[in-house]
């Protein structure tokens, strides 16, 4: 099999996209046997992180048990670490949230001015958590709840009819004054929020999120009783503050460019390029804003070239996480600096092929949901096509084309 061959198998894309690609880049960049040189290093690190888990009969379940273990133990260590976090409130995830702003450190962020949401508040009140916090009105709401704590609510506690109407009606007048630098603020939802917003996790599938026209990063508080949740609430909110600071500065890109509010309202819908986009002179890349494969996996977009930023920030993520296991020996999380594009086809105990991402995220994902018996490859792969395209580019080079073509939703290349 060749390596275009390989790697189209891996993405689930057809052979010939791949190889065109690869013409065509060999073209733009003068590089050639990318490829080759990206299966190489893929099994290269195959083995070496198989080698580390003990790993010597490769059959797919006896790797996919060993990388599930080995993120249960991992996780096991950082609870401790972060001396058994509750979950529940902002002082019991203290130290959690500590550790994350020391790795991740971010500058301070281009938001939204707190008294221009709370302006947007006093003009639509919101009904249902008015009704539901039994308040007489919106000045009442305002003057007893924490401002940031109700933004993150909404999502939660009003219908997406008032959602949509509400932020299309206001933010399409926002203007780059109406926003300011300020620090990304981190909090465990306070608890009465907690039977209230079981729905939202159902759908979500987890309690963290986050606000980036605030530069704020959730919890909604929920005890960290099973394994995993202990390093999946920590690398989301890493991941998280990677993405509030990318976003934060595109909002600051596009307040110097006509057009401020159409473009911020794009970025906070997450709107992608449709596939007719992909039909461009020279070779185009794509880019998708979101994991479409969580809805649709087999969505067009995704079998042709494109990069994510959603990927970019789960790499940082997961540098990060690298990086803390370098400061404690006795946490070997080490193990998954860049391999979040790895993974291969290993055979079942049946003698049929099965692929293995050796993803963080995609396994602690795994393990969390292991009760639903969800094999997760979707990061792994979205991992993949961006590295494909840093192999040829450049990792700077991605993120910084990335920046300046996202109001387009495609970057170019003659």
């Amino acid at each position: 099999m060749t390596s275009q061959e390989y790697i189209a198998k891996i993405l689930r894309a057809k052979p010939e996209t791949i190889l065109e690609m690869e013409e065509k880049m060999a073209l733009v960049t003068g590089k050639k046997g990318v490829l080759d040189e990206i299966v190489k290093e893929n099994e290269h690190r195959i083995n070496k992180t198989l080698q580390l888990l003990g790993c010597r009969d490769y059959r797919a379940d006896r790797i996919r048990r060993a990388l599930i273990t080995s993120v249960q133990e991992d996780d096991r260590k950082l609870f401790k670490l972060f001396k058994r976090p509750s979950g529940t409130t902002t002082a019991g995830l203290k130290i959690l949230f500590d550790f994350a702003l020391e790795l991740a450190d971010i500058d301070k962020l281009f938001v939204l001015k707190k008294e221009k949401a709370a302006e947007i508040l006093k003009k639509n009140p919101p009904p249902n958590t008015i009704k539901t916090l039994k308040y007489k009105d919106v000045e009442e709401l305002l003057k007893k709840e924490d401002l940031v704590e109700l933004f993150c609510s909404l999502r939660f506690m009003e219908s997406e009819e008032w959602m949509h109407k509400t932020f299309d009606e206001n933010y399409k007048k926002l203007i780059p004054q109406d926003f300011e630098k300020r620090d990304v603020k981190l909090l465990a939802l306070s608890g009465k929020w907690l039977k209230i917003a079981e729905r939202f996790v159902t759908k979500k599938y987890h309690n963290v999120s986050h606000l980036k026209e605030l530069g704020t990063i959730f919890v909604i508080p929920l005890k960290i009783e099973t394994p995993g949740e202990t390093l999946r609430v920590f690398s989301m909110i890493l991941h998280y503050l990677h993405e509030v600071k990318f976003y934060s500065d595109l909002f600051e890109k596009y307040a110097a460019e006509p057009g401020f509010s159409e473009k911020l309202i794009s970025l906070l819908k997450g709107n992608n390029p449709q596939i007719v986009s992909f039909k461009a002179p020279g070779i185009s890349w794509l880019i998708i804003q979101q994991y479409l494969a969580k809805n649709n996996e087999n969505e067009p977009r995704l079998f042709v070239p494109h990069v994510n930023p959603e990927a970019i920030h789960w790499k940082k993520t997961e540098q990060d996480i690298a990086r803390l296991g370098e400061r404690f020996e006795n946490i070997n999380l080490e193990m998954w600096l860049d391999v979040d594009w790895v993974g291969g086809f290993f055979k079942t105990k049946a003698k049929k092929e099965e692929l293995i991402s050796f993803d963080l995220i995609d396994n602690w994902m795994t393990l969390v949901n292991r009760e639903q018996r969800i094999k997760y490859l979707y990061h792994h792969q979205e991992a993949l096509w961006n590295h494909v395209f840093e192999a040829y580019m450049g990792a700077e080079k991605m993120e910084k084309m990335m920046a300046e073509n996202f109001n387009r939703g495609i970057i170019n290349l003659k």
